[in-house]
């Protein structure tokens, strides 16, 4: 069974409430949070129907799959973020299909993006990826000379903008320790050395977005509690 329209559309009313409600506790307009809908593994028909819920930003973790996507609604008004690890070899479908991209953390894919991004389009919108504090398993940045490092490398680059932070912290059930770990990221703006136009946090997904927002998200990226958590 496919997820409905009317299903679809009830889960993003529901997401846009939450959403709302975090941002009146943390004193925010709720308009400075963008929500992102991450419909990687989901079909092009469910975009319609988020698009016609009124959601215009959508997030894709796999290029191909994303390029596709963009193909088959090349007829609406959509912003694309890729969020999903980059891979040498595609980096020019990035450049050339995505307006957002969160997952850089390293020059070398910030310089490959750089060159193939077309001159026709806008520069290429870039968060930077941390992974801090350092967990194993997942790629980012894990000090603070680091991103200022790279932060100051990418500005050098014209085709691309460097707008913020992205972060994935541990899954944590604990609304304290969620906000604990948010803290620490948006932390990271104030880094000595971070240009101060740098001030997006993409941080905060299904499970955490309202510890997120109140610790200063201005990007949550929600996947599960908009399309559920398989779509057949």
């Amino acid at each position: 069974m496919t997820m409905d329209q009317p299903e679809l559309h009830s889960n993003i009313s529901q997401v846009r409430e939450r959403l709302s409600n975090a941002a009146k506790r943390a004193n925010r307009p709720a308009s400075d949070i963008r929500l992102i809908a991450v419909s990687k593994t989901k079909p092009f028909e469910a975009i319609r129907y988020a698009f016609a819920a009124g959601i215009t930003d959508f997030g894709e973790n796999y290029v191909a799959e994303g390029v596709e996507k963009r193909r088959l609604c090349s007829d609406l008004d959509i912003t694309w973020h890729f969020l999903g690890p980059v891979q040498s070899n595609k980096t020019r479908h990035i450049a050339e299909n995505f307006d957002w991209i969160h997952s850089i953390d390293r020059l070398k894919t910030a310089s490959r993006l750089n060159a193939q991004r077309p001159v026709d389009k806008a520069p290429l919108n870039v968060c930077l990826q941390v992974n801090i504090p350092y967990e194993e398993t997942k790629s980012g940045l894990t000090t603070t000379s680091e991103l200022v490092e790279l932060a100051s490398a990418i500005q050098q680059l014209e085709r691309l903008s460097l707008r913020g932070i992205m972060a994935i912290p541990p899954p944590c059930a604990d609304p304290h320790l969620q906000r604990e770990q948010f803290k620490l990221i948006a932390s990271l703006l104030n880094t000595d050395g971070l240009p101060n136009h740098v001030d997006e946090l993409s941080m905060g997904m299904s499970g955490d977005m309202e510890a997120a927002i109140a610790e200063g998200s201005t990007m949550v990226r929600i996947g599960t509690d908009i399309f559920g958590a398989r779509y057949t």
